[in-house]
């Protein structure tokens, strides 16, 4: 038992550094701060979406994938580790 707490300690402390990388204020702007939001009217709401929905549309901006945004999220997210991206993605959504 004591390993798995220690365990499960480790990757807190991991994932919320990796979080923590990520400047989500530069977000809020468009999406709002309870991710309710439709950036720009083109969006979908990040607050609906599930944590793995993000996470393969933050990575797939990197790679030019993804809606009529992906110009602009390109260079918000391109600066970011896989990671990094997968770690925030679990903080938003549902």
């Amino acid at each position: 038992m004591k390993k798995i707490v220690i365990a499960s300690i480790v990757a807190l402390a991991a994932t919320s550094s990796l979080m923590a990388a990520v400047n989500a204020a530069a977000c809020v702007g468009c999406h709002g701060a309870d991710w309710s939001k439709a950036a720009l009217g083109k969006s979908k709401i990040v607050a609906t979406l599930p944590h793995a929905e993000i996470a393969a549309a933050l990575k797939g901006y990197k790679v030019d994938k993804g809606g009529p945004m992906k110009g602009l999220m390109k260079g918000q997210v391109s600066k970011y580790s896989d990671a990094e991206l997968d770690a925030f993605a679990l903080t938003i959504g549902k």
